[in-house]
């Protein structure tokens, strides 16, 4: 099973921008869609966005058209851009292999065979 490490997570202030990193082991990118998910103190894990191996996108309400996934095959990760931060996104980020489709009331990604890690922390906060 592919295991994936998380980083890129920091205190930052509100309005700030970062980019978390979720690099897989092994030679190669599962052909699964990745998904990003997070977890904030006290709450359940949800998904956040995800990504194909043919490059679509989805991204649930969490994204608010603030975030970007994007997929480096050749280096084997898995990005997620977060723009314009605010204190409520405070959580634990974290990627997984995700099944991820679209209805008439947006985009749902939900875990498939996870094996979660140890997740980045994100922290919002003047």
């Amino acid at each position: 099973q592919v295991q994936f490490v998380e980083s890129g997570g920091e205190l930052v202030q509100p309005g700030a921008s970062l980019r978390l990193s979720c690099a897989a082991s092994g030679t190669t990118l599962p052909t699964n869609p990745i998904g990003w998910f997070r977890q904030a103190p006290g709450k359940t894990r949800e998904g956040v966005a995800c990504i194909s191996s043919r490059l679509k996108t989805y991204y649930t309400n969490l994204a608010q058209g603030r975030f970007a996934i994007s997929r480096d095959n050749a280096r084997r990760i898995v990005y997620l851009e977060l723009f314009n931060l605010k204190p409520e996104e405070n959580a634990t980020y974290y990627c997984a292999p995700a099944r991820c489709f679209t209805t008439g009331s947006g985009s749902t990604v939900f875990p498939h065979d996870a094996s979660w890690g140890q997740g980045t922390q994100v922290t919002v906060s003047s």
